[in-house]
C-alpha cells in the first residue's frame, strides 16, 4: 500500500464533506425553506383539533392557533401589538419584557446582553413576540377540560395582577374567576437567569367536583430563517425518557403531529444560540406532542405537553407547578439546570452532535482556559499545544518514519525507473526495501486520521456554542464564530469599498488567515517526501490552494487552529528532520552506497 494513496485518500474525503456543505446541504436547505412556505399556502391544516388525539385526561392542549390569535389585527407593529392589553412588566439584569395579562401568557421578552451584531448600540435580541401581523412566538399555561361547558381561561381572558413588576426574588400572581365556582391562580416567578416557573392553583368553590389536567405550550407563527447548515439543528426538540429527539421545520409540516409520552425531560423551539423549552415536573408522566398547522400562508409550529386529569371536589384544590426557560443556550448554565434543578438531557439543547464525547470536553477545555487568559483565541492556541502533546509520541513516530521515507526518495525513484510498468516487481522491491530500511509507509497517515475527530468536535465546538458567538481574538478577528472579515477582493481593506455577499461566489473572498493557514499547509507539505508519480505530485501541489479557498467561509477560530497546528507540526518535523541528517528540500541526492 503507498502511503501516498492513503494521505490522498484522506485529505480527499475531507474534501467531499467540506464541499458537501457548502455545495449541496445549504442549497437543499434553502430548497426545503421554500418547500415548507409553498406548503402553508397550499395545503390544509393538518394539526389535531382539541380532543383529537388520546391522552391520559381524555383531553388535549390547545392546537396551534386556538390559544389566542384571533383577536389580532393583520399588519399590526410591536409597539401597537403590546400596548394593545394591559400587561405585567418583566425586569431582571438578563431579560426584560411583559406578561400579556389578556391570555396569561409570556409572549414579550427579549435578552438584554445580546445584540443583533458586533455594535452594542445594534439591537438587542428579541426571542419572543407577541402574535399578530404574521408574527408570534410565545409560552402559555392553561387548563384543558373534557366538559365543554366548563369555562376556562383562554385567549380572551384578563387577569388581574399583584405584585408589581416579576423579577428575581419578586414573583407576581394572576388571578381569575370562572363565574361557575373555580378560582384560577398563577404564581409567575424569575430566576437570576432565563427559568420562570410558573404555579398554576385551581381552587373549587363550587357544589360540584371538576376535573381538570395542566398543560404548557410553546407556540411559534411563520417558519424562520435557519443558519442551513447539516450539521446543527433548528426547529422543534426534546429530551423524551432520556432520549433527544429532533424534528426539523419541513419534517413536522409533512407530518402535521408527532406524539409520545415521557417522564421526565422537556419539549421546545429551538434556534442555533437560543431556546424556548417547556420543563414539566420531572416525575411526572405527560403527553407531548409536536404540531404543525397552517392557515392560508400562515405557518404555524407548536410543542406542547398535558398531564393526566386531576380531579378537584368541592372546597377543595389542587397545584401544577412547571418551568419555562426562555433565553441563551449558555452551556454552563444549561448543565447546571441540569445538575441542580434535576432537568433530565437539558444540556442536549446545545447540539454537541456525533462526538458528543469529545466536543463538550473540548468547549469546557476553552472554557477554562478563557478564565484564566480572558481571551477565546488564546485558549484555542493553549489547546491545540494541549493537544500536540497528548499526541507527540505518535507524531514523533510518524515524522521519524517520514523523514526515513524522505531518505529512501532517491532509491524507490530507481526502482521505478528499473522497473517501469511492472507493479508486480516494483512493489515487491519496495516491500523490500522498507523491510530492509525498517519504515513503515502508512505510519505517516495514522496523526491525521486521528485528528480528524478532534477538528471536527472543536468546529462544532465553535460554531453551535453562544459562548464562541462575538468572541474576540486580537485585530480584526472580532468573532472566532464568524469567516475573517478581510478579503482579497478589495485588498484587506486597503480600497475604499466593501465586497458585497457574492452568494455560491463569497469562496473567492479570502481573509489573511486563511491565507496563512495555506501558508503553513504548503510548508509542511515542502518538508514532507515528495511524490514520484507526476499525477499525485500535481494534487498534493493544488491542495493548499484548494484548502485555502475551503476554509476562507469556515469559522475564523478555526482556521486560526489550523494554521497554528501547521507551525507547530512544521517545528516538530524540521527539529527531526535535522536530527535524522535528512536535507530540508525538495531535492534530496542520492544516498552513497
Amino acid at each position: 500500500m503507498d502511503q501516498k494513496n492513503m494521505i490522498i485518500a484522506i485529505v480527499l474525503s475531507m474534501a467531499i464533506i467540506f464541499g458537501f456543505q457548502y455545495f449541496y446541504e445549504v442549497p437543499r436547505q434553502k430548497e426545503a425553506l421554500e418547500s415548507a412556505e409553498q406548503l402553508a399556502a397550499s395545503q390544509e391544516s393538518s394539526a389535531p383539533q382539541p380532543g383529537a388525539q388520546p391522552t391520559a385526561g381524555g383531553e388535549a392542549a390547545p392546537a396551534p392557533g386556538t390559544a389566542g390569535e384571533t383577536t389580532a389585527v393583520t399588519g399590526q407593529s410591536l409597539d401597537e401589538l403590546i400596548t394593545a392589553d394591559p400587561r405585567l412588566e418583566i425586569k431582571s439584569k438578563k431579560v426584560s419584557g411583559s406578561i400579556r395579562l389578556r391570555g396569561g401568557r409570556i409572549d414579550d421578552l427579549v435578552l438584554n446582553e445580546y445584540h443583533e451584531t458586533l455594535d452594542d448600540s445594534s439591537p438587542t435580541i428579541r426571542l419572543l413576540h407577541p402574535a399578530g401581523g404574521g408574527k408570534g412566538y410565545f409560552a402559555d399555561m392553561g387548563w384543558s377540560s373534557a366538559d365543554k361547558n366548563l369555562n376556562l381561561p383562554g385567549q380572551d381572558t384578563l387577569w388581574s395582577a399583584e405584585g408589581g413588576a416579576l423579577s428575581p426574588g419578586n414573583p407576581v400572581t394572576l388571578t381569575w374567576d370562572n363565574g361557575q365556582g373555580l378560582t384560577f391562580e398563577r404564581v409567575y416567578s424569575l430566576d437570576q437567569n432565563y427559568l420562570f416557573t410558573i404555579k398554576q392553583r385551581v381552587v373549587n368553590n363550587g357544589e360540584t367536583g371538576v376535573s381538570l389536567a395542566p398543560y404548557g405550550l410553546v407556540s411559534r407563527r411563520g417558519t424562520p430563517a435557519t443558519s442551513g447548515f447539516y450539521i446543527l439543528h433548528e426547529g422543534l426538540l426534546g429530551v423524551f425518557d432520556g432520549t433527544l429527539k429532533e424534528v426539523d421545520y419541513d419534517e413536522i409540516a409533512d407530518e402535521g403531529s408527532i406524539a409520545q409520552a415521557t417522564t421526565g425531560g422537556w419539549i421546545g423551539i429551538t434556534d442555533k444560540y437560543w431556546l424556548v423549552a417547556l420543563v414539566p415536573d420531572q416525575k411526572a408522566t405527560v403527553d407531548t406532542r409536536f404540531v404543525y398547522s397552517d392557515q392560508g400562508a400562515d405557518p404555524r409550529y407548536q410543542t406542547d405537553y398535558l398531564y393526566p386529569s386531576l380531579e378537584i371536589a368541592p372546597g377543595a384544590a389542587v397545584e401544577s407547578t412547571n418551568s419555562i426557560f426562555a433565553g441563551a443556550k449558555e452551556t454552563v448554565l444549561l448543565d447546571k439546570y441540569q445538575e441542580e434543578g434535576g432537568i433530565e438531557g437539558f444540556d442536549r439543547a446545545v447540539d454537541w452532535g456525533w462526538f458528543y464525547f469529545l466536543t463538550k470536553p473540548i468547549f469546557y477545555a476553552l472554557h477554562w482556559f478563557h478564565g484564566i487568559v480572558g481571551n477565546f483565541g488564546v485558549s484555542i492556541l493553549i489547546l491545540t499545544v494541549i493537544i500536540k502533546l497528548i499526541f507527540f509520541p505518535l507524531a514523533n513516530k510518524s515524522y521519524k518514519s517520514m523523514a526515513k521515507m524522505r531518505k529512501l526518495t532517491p532509491e524507490m525513484q530507481a526502482l521505478r525507473e528499473r522497473f517501469g510498468d511492472d507493479k508486480q516487481k516494483l512493489n515487491q522491491a519496495m516491500m523490500e526495501l522498507y523491510k530492509k530500511e525498517k519504515v513503515n509507509p502508512l505510519s505517516g497517515c495514522l496523526p491525521i486520521v486521528v485528528q480528524i475527530p478532534v477538528f471536527f468536535s472543536l468546529y462544532k465546538v465553535l460554531f453551535v456554542t453562544i459562548e464562541m458567538r462575538h468572541a474576540p481574538f486580537f485585530g480584526w478577528i472580532q468573532d472566532l464564530s464568524a469567516k475573517d472579515p478581510t478579503t482579497v477582493l478589495n485588498l484587506f481593506g486597503l480600497l475604499p469599498y466593501t465586497v458585497p455577499d457574492l452568494g455560491p461566489l463569497s469562496i473567492i473572498s479570502i481573509g489573511v488567515w486563511p491565507l496563512i493557514m495555506g501558508v503553513t499547509m504548503w510548508f509542511q507539505q515542502f518538508l514532507n517526501p515528495p511524490p514520484p508519480d507526476k499525477t499525485q505530485a500535481m494534487i498534493f501541489q493544488l491542495m493548499p490552494i484548494f484548502f485555502t479557498f475551503i476554509l476562507a467561509g469556515f469559522p475564523a477560530g478555526l482556521v486560526i487552529y489550523w494554521a497554528w497546528n501547521n507551525s507547530l507540526s512544521i517545528l516538530q518535523q524540521v527539529v527531526i528532520m535535522k536530527r535524522q541528517g535528512v536535507p530540508i528540500g525538495r531535492n534530496p541526492k542520492k544516498r552513497s552506497t
